[in-house]
């Protein structure tokens, strides 16, 4: 399980505060109005923040002390985070080691890793011969590689047209599910939510608040995501 167990994160004036828990294998996806604190939640998550007090803990361990590499999550973010000068399989490759260094063994994993996401052959393209939705699949190959139990989605498939942020939505599902990952995933849009299903977390007025499941929580919105939705 995953928890934010009275958890303060302070950003100049502004103020969040989470107290709240996910299950193991959850999809959660979080939502709220612009500059809400959804993105200051993930870094403070993946370590990109520190924490003013509280705990972050997974499996029971305080992971808010820990250095942002060792901490049991994989991000992608919303420009797929690729080293434009590096290939395709060398931007995979950085899941397994910084310095590129790689066995035959591990080159092999590159190669299952861009199979499984439909970029058998892409191995030595650069990101700029990608299109938007191959660059996160790019992203995606990167993170399963990692290998690690939370995957952290910071409004990845934002940019993607709507057909193609569906596809990226339903390989994550399909990578979730194979893997048993635990993921927490940003959305500004109310579809994504009801495609990743499972439960939101509402972020608004320095608050984030216990995740709910998702199709209640939509036909129903609260009023200060009704009016940031216009609906």
């Amino acid at each position: 399980m995953l928890t934010f167990e009275s958890v303060v994160v302070r950003q100049g004036e502004f103020t969040l505060n989470a107290d709240l828990s996910i299950e193991e294998g959850a999809k959660v996806s979080i939502i709220g109005p612009s500059g809400a604190g959804k993105s200051t939640l993930l870094s403070a998550l993946a370590g990109f923040t520190s924490v003013a007090q509280g705990a972050i803990c997974w499996k029971g361990h305080d992971i808010a002390r820990d250095a942002s590499g060792d901490r049991p999550l994989a991000m992608v973010f919303q420009d797929s985070n690729l080293f434009p000068h590096l290939s395709v399989a060398q931007n995979v490759g950085l899941g397994l080691k910084p310095s590129l260094k790689l066995s035959s063994g591990e080159l092999d994993l590159v190669k299952q890793s861009l199979l499984r996401v439909g970029l058998e052959g892409f191995e030595d393209r650069k990101p700029a011969a990608l299109s938007g939705g191959q660059q996160s699949r790019v992203a995606l190959a990167r993170v399963l590689l990692r290998d690690k139990p939370l995957m952290v989605l910071d409004e990845p498939f934002a940019a993607l047209g709507p057909a193609l942020r569906r596809d990226m939505l339903a390989l994550v599902g399909e990578i979730a599910q194979e893997k048993g990952l635990t993921v927490l995933m940003v959305t500004h849009d109310p579809k994504d939510a009801r495609q990743l299903d499972g439960d939101t977390i509402l972020v608004a007025d320095g608050v984030a608040h216990a995740p709910v499941p998702t199709g209640p929580f939509l036909d129903a919105p609260p009023d200060v995501l009704r009016e940031y939705l216009g609906s």
